[in-house]
């Protein structure tokens, strides 16, 4: 048993900057697509793609590196989702959580079956977490609020991933990979 030596500063900072990535890439994200970017789409239907892009962070990185994302960045995650968007205080936070919740109870069935499949198991979960989204924001508005933004979401949700998850295959093995600091 020899002495191991004590890592540089250098090293720790790279080690930490590996593990926070995920967490910076998931809030960076949010705030860039509330941007006014001059897309060819306008304000409302850019919201729609906010709620998309934390799902497939959220799903992603709980299931191949769920120590980069704990639960209280995914809680704050949806706080800021919430502050940022027109949704309840707190929806967002625990819709994530249970988003986050479902993919770790699942993890071990997930993480050796092919992308397609996982982009269905996707696909489903964010289909859920948009319909109890629009559930309870019907619900406390004591109206039925219009489908066609749950339908954008939904198809934004399942139709991002795939570009989504390659740029985060691209960092878990690169940029984000803790094991390389």
């Amino acid at each position: 048993m020899g002495l191991q030596r004590r890592p540089s500063l250098w090293r720790q900072l790279d080690a930490a900057s590996r593990y926070a990535w995920p967490a910076a890439f998931l809030i960076f994200g949010l705030l860039v697509i509330g941007l006014p970017l001059g897309l060819p789409i306008d304000q409302p239907n850019q919201a729609v793609l906010r709620p998309a892009y934390a799902m497939a962070c959220v799903y992603f990185w709980s299931l191949y590196r769920p120590a980069s994302l704990p639960a209280p960045i995914v809680a704050l995650t949806g706080l800021l989702l919430d502050l940022l968007g027109i949704s309840p205080l707190g929806l967002w936070a625990v819709l994530l959580l249970v988003l986050q919740g479902a993919t770790l109870a699942s993890r071990r069935r997930l993480i050796p079956l092919a992308f397609s499949l996982n982009w269905l198991v996707f696909c489903a979960f964010a289909i859920t977490a948009s319909a109890f989204a629009w559930l309870a924001q019907s619900a406390l508005s004591l109206s039925i609020l219009p489908a066609p933004p749950l339908i954008a979401q939904c198809i934004a949700a399942c139709g991002f991933y795939p570009a989504l998850s390659g740029i985060f295959i691209r960092a878990h093995r690169g940029a984000a990979a803790a094991e390389l600091a």
